[in-house]
Formats: C-alpha cells, structure tokens, sequence
C-alpha cells in the first residue's frame, strides 16, 4: 500500500471520527473530549501504519509499542479528567469569544484536529517505512519514547494528586517534576516524539520526522498549550502563579530562580 493512499485513508477515518466526536460534545456540552479523540486517533492511525507499512518488521513492532502505549495512556488519562471534571476552560474561553458563531467554529477546530490527527501520525509512518536493518538509534529510540512516556506519566499523577486533596485548593502544584518545570507533562510529551526521529533517522526519508517535535513544540509553547493554561491559571490563581512563573522555568526542567 503506497504512502499516499495511507494518508488520504488516515484522514478520511480521522475526519469521520472528529465528526462524530462533535455530535457527542454537542449532547454532553464538553468540548474537552476532542483531546481524547485526537490522542485516540494518532494512536490508532500510528499504530495501522505500523502494520500497514512495508519497513523492517521488527522495527515496525517498535514503533507499534511505542505509539500504542503512548496513545493508550494518554487517553485515558484525559478521558478520566473530561468524565471528573468541569470543561476546559480553554473551551470555556473560545465558546465566549465566538459567540452565536460558536457551533460552526467549533465543528471546524475539530476537523482541523482531524487534519493534526494525521499530520502527527506522519512521523510514525515514516519510522515505520524503514527498511534498514535494526541499529544503535533504534534502541536509542525505544530508550527515548519511554523516557517521555514515563516522565508525562509521573507529572500527570503528580498533578492529580495535588488536586484530589482538598487542603490545595486554589493552590499551585510545585510538587516533584512541578518545582522544576512549570509544564514537566508537555516537556515529556515532546520528548516522547523525539523517538520516532531515532527509529526513523537511518532512511533516506527520516529527516522529515524532525517536524514532529518542532510542531509540536510549536504548538505547546506558542499556540494551544502553554498560552492558554497559563493565562487560565492567572485567573484563577492570581499573584501565586505569577511567583510561579517568575522562579520556574516554563517547558524545560531546571533549578528555580530566587525572587528579586
């Protein structure tokens, strides 16, 4: 099966799945569902690519490893929180802002998740292509994809766990990777695509797994991740997350500043 027709079936299944996603946002009214159908989707689509693709088997069995278990995790952990919790406010803020325009708008954000959907899942297709015989780099792949499993894992429990406890209320979580970083589950997100870079780098065509983590980082860092937490979080937090901002670094662990 040729790369293109992989593509164009991917974001065919994608759209349908983002369709129908929208429907059941509109009965519950959370639109904080389409972060689970677009980590569903990636894994899903990442994982057919794996066996679909024509690259060495036993890498291809990597890269399923990898990107299922990512997917998995990261579903559910955010389908438990939308079920648990009130809607994003992230949501709650684009709703406002688009007003009577709303419904449309939304229905379009959540086929443009459809078109990410796949745009994602390019790395993992191009991993997967790779005929080369199994090296050093693979190992380094698997290494690094795990890394970022488990990191974004210990930061999401960590965070879980200072809010179920009601004494925090209203507090800011500084506890374990969140004294380090202010974002530790994004870093580790990043990180997770670097392994696709590794498992992919020894094919004629692996350079162009680079524009995961660089889209990705772009989008954390300047558009639907930090941006829009931080400015929620000063609203609700106020002059304690300001602190927060002012002595820990944003996206990549390091030692805290002191206060001037």
């Amino acid at each position: 099966m040729t790369i293109a027709v992989l593509i164009a079936g991917g974001w065919l299944a994608a759209a349908v799945m983002m369709a129908l996603m929208y429907w059941y946002q509109k009965r519950t009214g959370d639109a904080g569902v389409v972060d689970v159908a677009w980590a569903a989707g990636v894994g899903g689509l990442g994982l057919a690519y794996a066996l679909l693709a024509d690259g060495q088997p036993w890498r291809r069995l990597l890269v399923a490893a990898v990107v299922t278990i990512w997917a998995a995790r990261l579903a559910i952990y955010i389908g438990r929180r939308v079920a648990s919790m009130p809607e994003d406010g992230r949501y709650q803020t684009l709703k406002q802002q688009w007003g009577p325009d709303a419904a449309r708008r939304l229905f379009r954000f959540y086929q443009w998740q459809a078109v990410f959907v796949v745009v994602f899942a390019l790395p993992i297709l191009i991993a997967a292509h790779n005929g080369q015989s199994l090296g050093w780099l693979d190992f380094v792949g698997l290494a690094v994809g795990s890394l970022g499993i488990l990191g974004e894992s210990i930061a999401d429990y960590q965070l879980h766990a200072f809010r179920r406890n009601p004494q925090n209320k209203g507090q800011v979580c500084q506890d374990g990777l969140w004294y380090y970083s202010r974002h530790p589950n994004y870093f580790f997100e990043w990180v997770h695509w670097w392994a696709y870079v590794f498992l992919a780098i020894t094919y004629p065509w692996g350079w162009l797994t680079l524009f995961g983590p660089l889209v990705m980082w772009l989008l954390i860092t300047r558009v639907t991740g930090i941006p829009p937490t931080e400015a929620q979080a000063l609203k609700s937090r106020g002059e304690a997350y300001r602190r927060y901002q002012q002595t820990t670094n944003a996206f990549f662990p390091g030692p805290r500043r002191r206060l001037t």
